[in-house]
């Protein structure tokens, strides 16, 4: 059985009478999880009991109490998600570590980082507390040269991870280690996989060589074929809270009070994007230009919402004809959140507004569209990224999107 995924908190068909976990966690289609939560990926964590709702303590209550847990990073330098780095640390300490992770959750949550830092766990050289982040091993970690350490992303011409570096892959991780006692490889985006690829990876997922550990990263699990999740431990990973981004931000990155509760609430609870935004001058402004293209196209013609979309197939496919995914997520991305945000704003819920900058905006198109229509335009946002990720025709699905689906305004 597989464990469930933390998926961000959404209005419950249970309404106000109904259990916690009933009233606020509950699947994007709004059907309640109704299988037996598996706790075999937090069995690591500890005995339950450490929840104050005792050892019956359901999923969520027990991810909510390791979810509150102080955000100090330690050894592993890794800022939040602390029931997964402990899971990993008693895995590495007690050498019960699975052959096979999938690391999951949104773009900029820490599924890299984290991945990064149980390599160097496993590779580290030194004799006490792992990583001590002192040693050789550790150091080349960091740099990005450990010959044990294989990071395979996919190409940068194709926008997929192909069959032969699977099978390039698979060589290497076949042949003895260099330095320590493991070989560990980082798939990074294996949503972007070819088919073929998958396919190549399961037979060293059913028959992994020995002291190897693979370390698959993706956004879900939806977005895998079910014989690559089935073969793996996952870790789902789960948006950080408001506040925990902010007092990161201030206290690691030196961000002002006013701008780190601006960029905690924009990053929907990623702190990759978070800090992105606080180092790179350009993050802000290229949101700013999405949503300024948005209400210029709630206002123009079909022929000018053509044209845009038009430019922006330019931009966003490869002369080989692949879409960057990444760039076209970061579109759509901003604009669902400004639905959602004009969805919770017409509904009356306006506490935890994502574009805390632009409420005025916010007011006068809940007032046009109301939260039914709002509500529409999430779904629409998100079946067309759903579409683009199957490797639908990127024009025609914009083209939906953009031409039709978007209401004149």
């Amino acid at each position: 059985m597989r464990c469930l995924p933390f998926l961000p908190l959404t209005p419950s068909p249970y309404g106000e009478s109904g259990p916690l976990d009933q009233r606020l966690y509950t699947r994007h289609d709004r059907r309640p999880y109704t299988a037996e939560p598996d706790f075999r990926c937090l069995s690591d964590i500890g005995s339950l009991s450490r929840s104050p709702h005792g050892p019956s303590a359901t999923l969520l209550q027990v991810c909510v109490v390791l979810e509150s847990t102080p955000m100090e990073p330690d050894s592993w330098g890794v800022i939040g998600h602390e029931w997964a780095v402990s899971l990993l640390q008693r895995a590495v300490a007690h050498g019960e570590l699975g052959h096979a992770y999938l690391i999951t959750g949104p773009s900029g949550v820490g599924k890299t980082t984290l991945a990064l830092a149980l390599a160097r766990a496993l590779l580290c050289l030194g004799d006490g507390e792992r990583p001590c982040n002192e040693c050789q091993s550790c150091r080349l970690v960091s740099s990005g040269n450990h010959p044990d350490l294989h990071r395979v992303d996919p190409g940068s011409a194709s926008g997929r991870l192909t069959i032969d570096q699977v099978r390039e892959l698979s060589r290497q991780l076949s042949l003895t280690p260099s330095l320590g006692s493991h070989r560990v490889s980082i798939l990074n985006h294996f949503d972007c996989a070819t088919p073929s690829a998958a396919n190549a990876l399961l037979k060293t997922l059913e028959e992994p060589p020995s002291a190897v550990v693979l370390l698959l990263i993706a956004p879900d699990t939806d977005s895998l074929l079910p014989t690559i999740v089935s073969r793996c431990q996952v870790v789902p990973l789960r948006p950080m809270q408001v506040q925990a981004v902010k007092q990161a931000l201030q206290d690691h990155w030196d961000v002002e009070e006013e701008q780190a509760e601006l960029l905690a609430h924009l990053c929907g609870g990623r702190l990759g994007w978070a800090v992105r935004a606080a180092t790179d001058p350009e993050v802000l402004p290229r949101r700013a230009k999405l949503l300024e293209d948005l209400f210029s196209l709630a206002k123009a013609s079909l022929v000018e919402r053509f044209s845009y979309v038009d430019g922006m197939v330019r931009d966003l496919v490869t002369p080989e004809r692949k879409l960057d995914l990444v760039a076209v997520e970061e579109v759509l991305d901003t604009w669902a959140s400004w639905w959602r945000d004009v969805m919770l704003v017409a509904a009356g819920a306006s506490g935890s507004l994502t574009n805390l900058d632009m409420e005025d905006q916010l007011r006068s198109q809940a007032k046009s569209l109301g939260p039914s229509r709002a509500a529409d335009l999430v779904k629409a946002v998100g079946n067309a990224m759903d579409r683009l990720r199957r490797n639908a025709n990127p024009r025609l699905s914009l083209e939906v999107l953009i031409g039709f689906d978007l209401p004149r305004m």
